[in-house]
């Protein structure tokens, strides 16, 4: 595969200065659903962490915008969009680039993500890619891409195959992808939104669940088209989104019944069928239904460092999506009562959705003289079910990435039984 060549010989170019990045993700759909409580607390949350971190460059990944009903939420979501732009905090950031898919009507193409970037003055050698000229263009100037975007060439968006959906029914799941080169560090932004759990009876049959098997193969499919796209050849990835990555439910469930009793309350109607699992004393400790996951202990139980070990779902990629520690509470799902900002609701088992992975090839972009911080934004503020993912440094230490010297190497691909990678043509790694 011959990589286009202004993304070769990336060895051969003086490596450029350091700046710092603050990487977001995260699913607004419940902030829409009620926009006069939630939307304000939201956006003083993020605004807070950017004064914080005093970022160089702030990309911000949004999943689910405009809530379950777009066409009702529009007005919302164009406020948001301007007093997000409009606010002091971020008066500096001069060059904006953003991409709101909005057009509802399409099905074979509405995604509800939303990717936008927020450059600094500090930084003066910014430039965007072209997928369509396969060309560098500066990035200058305030860009709001909105409404029907399919024709922007300055970003790549596509749904998953629609056999890939559950019963082959159309829904908001995708990715949207940029490429960014900032003082001469090539590297992509993909924003991405899996598939959810539609029940927790189904989920906790077994692990993979058919839920995560249907997650792992939409995920292979977008990590299998970026390694072997020759026009726009493949540079360092981080991926960050609403991953929908779940515990393994079977494993969750078993070890929160030791020594209970199992009684499975069967009703007419499937979708209401619940089990209990009941002490010596006949209380219920945990219930289990198709939209209900309910402990003794929720508001503490799912809080504690056993539940880690149950985040199985990117054991098999491990090897070629890296993630920072998880020293954080599971992201999903929260109360959305403004009054119970740390709560987590009663539908499903807590579960770290959120996530912003890299590949190893991004990992060593990161300057790994000082500490990543991966963690939530707005732990104890109401930020609708989803907490906030953010990855960055501390605000003292303004050198996140550095450019890495690159040549060509051998690249890992998925076989065709996306059990194990095989090897394939080529990809960028840093020279040792």
């Amino acid at each position: 595969m011959d990589i286009p060549s202004s993304h070769k010989n990336k060895n051969l170019v003086e490596c450029g200065s350091n700046f710092n990045a603050l990487l977001v993700t995260a699913n607004v759909g419940s902030l829409f659903e009620d926009p006069i409580q939630l939307l304000r607390p939201w956006l003083i949350a993020f605004l807070e962490k950017v004064t914080e971190l005093n970022p160089e460059f702030v990309a911000l990944h949004l999943q689910e915008v405009g809530g379950k009903t777009y066409e009702k939420s529009l007005e919302y979501v164009e406020a948001f969009i301007k007093q997000l732009c409009e606010a002091p905090q971020m008066h500096e950031y001069e060059t904006v680039r953003i991409f709101m898919d909005e057009d509802f009507s399409s099905a074979e193409h509405f995604t509800a993500l939303g990717n936008l970037y927020f450059v600094h003055k500090r930084l003066k050698s910014v430039r965007i890619w072209n997928f369509l000229t396969r060309t560098w263009e500066k990035a200058e100037g305030k860009h709001i891409f909105s409404g029907n975007i399919e024709t922007i060439s300055s970003k790549e968006k596509s749904k998953f195959p629609q056999h890939f959906f559950p019963e082959c029914k159309w829904s908001r799941k995708g990715f949207m992808r940029t490429r960014w080169e900032i003082n001469n560090t090539v590297f992509d932004l993909v924003n991405i939104h899996l598939f959810h759990d539609a029940s927790n009876l189904a989920a906790c049959e077994e692990f993979p669940s058919v839920y995560c098997k249907t997650r792992r193969r939409a995920l292979v499919h977008t990590l299998e088209r970026f390694h072997l796209d020759e026009k726009n050849g493949f540079v360092p990835l981080f991926m960050f989104g609403d991953f929908n990555f779940r515990c393994d439910v079977e494993g969750v469930v078993k070890a929160l019944t030791e020594n209970l009793t199992t009684h499975r309350v069967q009703s007419a109607k499937s979708d209401n069928t619940k089990i209990h699992y009941r002490n010596s004393s006949g209380d219920n400790i945990l219930t289990v239904g198709k939209k209900e996951f309910s402990h003794a202990d929720h508001q503490l139980k799912f809080k504690e460092s056993w539940l880690i070990k149950f985040d199985r779902e990117l054991e098999p990629l491990r090897d070629f999506l890296h993630e920072f520690l998880i020293e954080f509470p599971p992201s999903y799902p929260y109360e959305e009562d403004p009054d119970m900002p740390t709560d987590y609701m009663s539908t499903r088992c807590p579960s770290w959705c959120d996530r912003i992975l890299m590949s190893p090839q991004a990992k060593l972009l990161l300057d790994e003289g000082f500490p990543n911080l991966y963690n939530l934004i707005g732990e104890n503020v109401c930020m609708g079910d989803h907490k906030v993912k953010r990855i960055t440094q501390p605000k003292h230490h303004l050198k996140a990435c550095r450019l890495s010297s690159m040549k060509l190497w051998e690249a890992m691909l998925f076989g065709e039984n996306n059990a194990k990678w095989m090897p394939h043509q080529c990809l960028v790694k840093p020279v040792m």
